[in-house]
């Protein structure tokens, strides 16, 4: 077996460059995908007559097309390589994003957001491919969660902007400008980006650092095949343990995302600028999370933890954080804030939990099956929004039927609190000891 080299960190920072660009990436994609519920409420809903099935139909077409999206688009990433795959995803969406301005009914939506979902699905298996090429073991949660805290960046800067653009300049200028954010981009990408191993300007010590884990070294000489079917794939515990996660705490964030605007409106009578501040909290206390859940199990590995105790322990740590959501609805009748920061202290410990998770993936399989397992479980994860977006659609129109949508957001709230723990319980039963796999 090879022998690792000694992971004392390089002068070169080379890899810090291209995680920015993930980061950005990643805040582009938030930013896109969170505009229609900003606008849902004020603009499009009177505008279309819309219900809330009605809108959970159309969050349930993105996130179907999201789904269908992760069929293939981790094998295309592993296939073609991390460069060119992220430029065709974020271009895509990009136009996808602007290409709702044109929608002129509610059919429209919905081929707009199928397209944005199927073109947005490419995120995340290319980011955490980038990270599994661009840094060691020990670096890739805190790598994970700093580019994962994108996609908090991204829901912080959409309320307080959107509002601003669709009232100066109408509705439509607000997916406008949020698109062509994502193309101007692009030039960054291909001015920066390579990989590591054809990249000119990284230095080999830092080259030698990045591939200094000794499993990974052996495995790379294992490993002959070029291709790795989905098949062969969903034949390990190890993946089901991944995709089980994902299904069941994906969901989460996702309910958050869409419908934590309206709740605020529906609960507590806020307008769309009214909601910008308790948002713009709740996502910039996600960033801290997000970074934090990254580093803590960098920090226990660094104690000398295994892998697979660091990462364990962690993710039960975050899973426990999101319990007391359970009571938001409770405390949100004493004062909103009070609903706000608890639901802030759970959208945090998603973050975190979110920044160990993606990194089992690359912890667990070889660094070119990696885009391909994001992406089994990030349409895990996709199903399991469409199931709660359903769910919520349905449960909070009954419940606004009978004059009582409290209790609708306290049954959907209860969900969100238990969904981690029970998640972290299937997590370890299926993989305790996060073998390695040798495909």
């Amino acid at each position: 077996m090879p022998q690792a080299a000694p992971l004392q960190k390089p002068a070169g920072g080379y890899r810090w460059i291209i995680l920015s660009l993930v980061f950005f990436a990643t805040t582009i994609n938030y930013l896109d995908r969170q505009v229609i519920s900003l606008l849902k409420d004020d603009y499009l809903e009177p505008l279309f007559k819309w219900t809330e099935t009605d809108y959970s139909n159309i969050v349930i077409v993105f996130q179907l097309s999201y789904a269908l999206g992760m069929l293939g688009v981790g094998w295309f990433i592993d296939k073609i390589g991390t460069k060119i795959g992220y430029a065709v995803s974020l271009t895509v969406w990009s136009f996808a994003a602007i290409g709702h301005a044109l929608a002129g009914s509610t059919f429209g939506f919905m081929v707009a957001r199928s397209v944005l979902g199927i073109s947005e699905s490419g995120n995340f298996p290319a980011a955490i491919k980038t990270v599994a090429e661009w840094f060691p073991k020990k670096e890739r949660a805190l790598a994970a969660g700093l580019f994962n805290s994108g996609s908090n960046v991204g829901a912080i800067i959409a309320p307080l902007t959107v509002p601003l653009i669709a009232l100066t300049m109408g509705w439509q200028w607000a997916f406008i400008i949020t698109g062509i954010i994502g193309l101007l981009w692009l030039a960054f990408w291909f001015i920066f980006y390579e990989s590591p191993s054809r990249h000119k300007k990284l230095s080999k010590e830092e080259y030698d650092y990045i591939h200094s884990d000794a499993d990974e070294m052996a495995a790379a000489e294992l490993t002959k095949e070029d291709k790795v079917s989905w098949f062969k794939l969903l034949t390990f515990r190890q993946t089901w343990a991944f995709v089980l996660g994902k299904f069941m705490t994906d969901p989460i964030w996702w309910f958050y995302l869409f419908w934590l605007p309206s709740f605020l409106n529906k609960e507590y009578h806020m307008t769309k600028t009214d909601v910008a501040v308790p948002i713009a909290v709740v996502y910039t206390m996600t960033t801290f999370g997000s970074i934090g859940g990254g580093w803590l199990s960098g920090y226990f590995m660094k104690l000398g933890w295994p892998v697979y105790k660091a990462r364990r322990t962690a993710m039960l740590i975050f899973a426990l954080f999101v319990l007391p959501v359970v009571f938001a609805t409770t405390l949100g009748k004493i004062s909103p804030w009070y609903a706000v920061l608890i639901i802030g202290i759970a959208a945090s410990a998603h973050q975190a939990w979110s920044a160990n998770i993606f990194t089992t993936a690359s912890d667990m399989f070889p660094k070119k099956a990696v885009a391909s397992i994001i992406g089994i479980g990030g349409m895990a994860g996709a199903v399991g929004g469409i199931l709660i977006a359903r769910l919520a659609g349905v449960l909070l129109d009954h419940y606004k039927a009978l004059g009582d949508i409290y209790t609708g957001y306290y049954i959907m709230f209860m969900i969100c609190g238990l969904a981690y723990i029970t998640a972290w319980a299937i997590f370890n039963l299926l993989a305790p000891q996060m073998k390695k796999v040798v495909l």
